[in-house]
């Protein structure tokens, strides 16, 4: 096996449930694991430790202890498994979008804590690559949507063409060895400016 196996950072308020999580990872291979079972200040001890895993189990978590948690989970961005004895349909959908990457109800056996482990990881990682898949997308649009108001702007205020209009704004930005879309940027702001400003005599 190459590499270590992540640290996993075990939250349980309850000693005897955690004792059984830790088993169940020590069994597995993992050496780094850390049980916490004083939930106060929690999100303290987390920027401490820098877990690269964390399973939260919650025997019977109240609606508060619940929100908590999720705002626990959007915060520390990391794969998160979190065990409940019983969850209602409300509380799933909440854990689903806080980013918990496994929400398990009733699953608490030593022999299940690798696999849910394993999972989470892994629904983690294709998620922050979607992530980072649609943040990529979003400014590729909105470079596009610079971009177009740039070529509006040139081909308003000299009479271009749109193939014009866009042959100068890439010939500016090979020049000055710069992305079309910040050139774009630059010629919109200006544009802003002297709108707003122009009249200011």
């Amino acid at each position: 096996m190459s590499g270590r196996l992540p640290s996993v950072l075990v939250i349980d308020d309850n000693s005897v449930r955690a004792a059984i999580i830790e088993a169940g990872l020590r069994e597995a291979g993992h050496d780094r694991v850390t049980v916490i079972t004083e939930i106060a200040g929690i999100a303290g001890k987390i920027a401490a430790l820098e877990p690269d895993v964390i399973v939260i189990d919650l025997e019977n978590p109240n609606r508060d202890m619940l929100e908590n948690m999720f705002q626990l989970s959007r915060a520390v961005k990391r794969p998160i498994a979190m065990f409940v004895d019983r969850s209602d349909r409300d509380s799933i959908e909440q854990a689903i979008e806080a980013g918990v990457s496994a929400y398990v109800v009733d699953g608490l056996r030593r022999e299940r804590v690798k696999p849910i482990l394993d999972m989470a990881i892994s629904r983690f990682n294709a998620y922050s690559r979607l992530e980072r898949e649609l943040e990529d997308a979003r400014s590729a649009l909105q470079s596009r949507k610079v971009i177009d108001q740039a070529k509006g702007l040139l081909m308003r205020s000299r009479g271009m063409s749109e193939e014009d209009a866009y042959a100068l704004l890439r010939k500016t930005a090979m020049n000055q060895n710069r992305k079309i879309s910040e050139v774009a940027q630059g010629l919109v702001l200006a544009a802003d400016m002297l709108g707003k400003g122009g009249s200011d005599g």
